[in-house]
């Protein structure tokens, strides 16, 4: 588990240490959902995503993808992964 201390700045923001972005395959457009459990503050993805998937993947691993994407098998793989979690 990466931790690192960061400081809110005086509009409430916090940045997202590089390693850690890298990490959770966060990129500029990614979105977020902030909850506060008990004294913790959590950032996790949203789940089912509020975009369409496509789009989601584009803007959460855009950046990283360098070959073709079969976008059939990325559908299809998110159909099984759905499913599984019914």
């Amino acid at each position: 588990m990466t931790k690192m201390t960061r400081v809110v700045g005086p509009k409430g923001q916090v940045v997202i240490p590089k390693e850690i972005r890298d990490q959770a395959g966060l990129s500029e457009g990614a979105e977020v959902v902030v909850e506060l459990r008990g004294n913790e503050v959590v950032l996790r993805r949203p789940s089912p995503p509020t975009k369409s998937y496509v789009e989601y993947f584009t803007a959460t691993y855009g950046e990283k993808v360098k070959g073709r994407v079969d976008l059939d098998k990325v559908m299809e793989e998110e159909i099984v992964a759905r499913t599984r979690l019914r």
